[in-house]
């Protein structure tokens, strides 16, 4: 189930998730805005990796979704997103392609996802420990390459 502002604002009181620096303006009726740490310009038909400024803990009841704005969608700017897994801590990098045919400028500090909070039925065994735990600014993939044959 998806969390209210008010339950997100209880979950954080509580010690069941961080969103730091927290803004009060950014949360929203379902969902919190994280802004872009640093200024980006996304030329036409190239891809970017953007950081929050925000950094996530969520603990092992807990799960995030992210989007892209509709502000900055409806300018042709698409979103690559993953979920927030239960036990993740760490700011976000999220990918942006510009589908239009001018550049797309986000600002320094200016929202440009929603997270969306969900409680999970249950606790997760485990938490997240994977390549980007941790993470602080942009993070390229931490995929292991191919071995060549």
């Amino acid at each position: 189930m998806a969390l209210s502002d008010s339950e997100i604002l209880e979950a954080i009181s509580k010690g069941l998730m961080r969103i730091e620096p927290f803004r009060r303006e950014a949360l929203n009726p379902a969902g919190y805005d994280l802004s872009a740490e640093r200024e980006v310009e996304v030329p036409p038909g190239a891809f970017r990796l953007v950081s929050t400024k925000e950094r996530v803990e969520l603990g092992l009841g807990h799960l995030g979704i992210l989007q892209i704005r509709s502000s900055l969608a409806r300018e042709g700017l698409i979103a690559s997103t993953a979920l927030i897994d239960p036990g993740f801590k760490g700011q976000l990098t999220i990918m942006v392609f510009n589908a239009s045919k001018g550049p797309i400028r986000i600002m320094e500090g200016e929202a440009f996802v929603q997270m969306a909070l969900l409680r999970l039925g249950g606790t997760a065994g485990r938490g997240y420990s994977g390549a980007y735990q941790g993470s602080i600014g942009v993070v390229s993939s931490r995929r292991p390459k191919p071995k060549e044959t």
